[in-house]
């Protein structure tokens, strides 16, 4: 079923979206969640029979199904991609998803690691293993330089640059940034490289990749989970700690150590700053001591 129509789709996504494997992999799943839907009701229409009532019904179904809402509404903007794809390619003429709801969320802020959890969880890595030294050159960098755990995955040894204190890193649709990195991350980084990497024979493809496996591959986000995983759990920190846990835990000791939100806006790759906002639940003495320091009324009135 619109199998013609999925391989057009795809090859848009990467050529004109410059999306990566993963994104694009996630937006084909969610049309074909969309496909399953109509096998189920024993039903086939073309892509230009479809009505808006068709996609509320597979809203309801995903529902049912117990799929968060926040699962349901990125479906939703995958169906909503692939809608305007073939309005674009004159293959609907017009897109049944244009006025498609997707259900309300709740900003739910994300669980941060206070500054002793971070130095606990950094402290309890042994590296007097080569195998320790590579993982705590990985959470150095997670937590120094606020990465995401496909950008971790992806990072280059030619995009290192250690003398300039900075990584360059590949984010969101193949886009670049530049991005500071700490004194304690380059060190064991440098480790990492002249005590483990230079062992490792690297497989095809991957001899510029910075973190490797055993087996000569880029570590795989599965990987990289599972480090910091069992990291957590050795150090006896009960919170649950996951790669993006890192990203959150950067960004929110940052704005709450001062930092402009533009600038972590930029670390961080995000498009919209209403994303980087989502960190500045800071306390409310933290607040009115930087408001009494900065607004020329609270100075004035003093």
């Amino acid at each position: 079923m619109w199998q013609s129509q999925l391989k057009g789709y795809k090859a848009f996504l990467s050529l004109e979206r410059s999306l990566s494997k993963n994104s694009i992999d996630a937006y084909l799943r969610d049309v074909k969640k969309l496909i399953s839907f109509f096998i189920l009701k024993d039903s086939s229409p073309s892509l230009g029979q479809i009505e808006l009532d068709d996609l509320q019904q597979f809203l309801q179904y995903l529902n049912e199904l117990g799929l968060a809402a926040g699962s349901q509404a990125r479906i939703i903007s995958g169906l909503k991609s692939f809608f305007y794809y073939l309005l674009q390619e004159e293959e609907i003429s017009a897109s049944p998803a244009e006025f498609l709801e997707a259900p309300k969320l709740s900003r739910k802020l994300p669980e941060v690691l206070s500054i002793a959890d971070v130095d606990k969880f950094l402290t309890s890595i042994d590296v007097s293993t080569e195998k320790g030294t590579r993982d705590k050159a990985i959470c150095e960098t997670l937590y120094s330089c606020g990465l995401r755990i496909s950008e971790v995955s992806d990072l280059l040894i030619s995009n290192f640059y250690a003398d300039a204190g900075f990584i360059r890193v590949i984010g969101k649709g193949n886009k670049e940034r530049l991005v500071p990195i700490g004194s304690q991350a380059i060190k064991f980084v440098n480790l990492y490289l002249d005590n483990y990497r230079n062992k490792i024979v690297a497989k095809k493809d991957y001899n510029d990749s910075l973190f490797l496996s055993k087996r000569g591959k880029a570590l795989s986000r599965t990987m990289l989970f599972y480090i910091i995983k069992d990291t957590a759990k050795k150090a006896g920190i009960e919170k649950n700690v996951y790669p993006h846990s890192f990203r959150h835990s950067f960004a929110t000791h940052l704005i709450e150590g001062g930092a402009d939100l533009r600038a972590v806006q930029e670390m961080l790759g995000h498009e919209s700053i209403t994303t980087t906002e989502i960190y500045t639940h800071l306390d409310k003495s933290f607040l009115r001591e930087t408001i009494a320091m900065h607004h020329p009324r609270y100075k004035n009135k003093e």
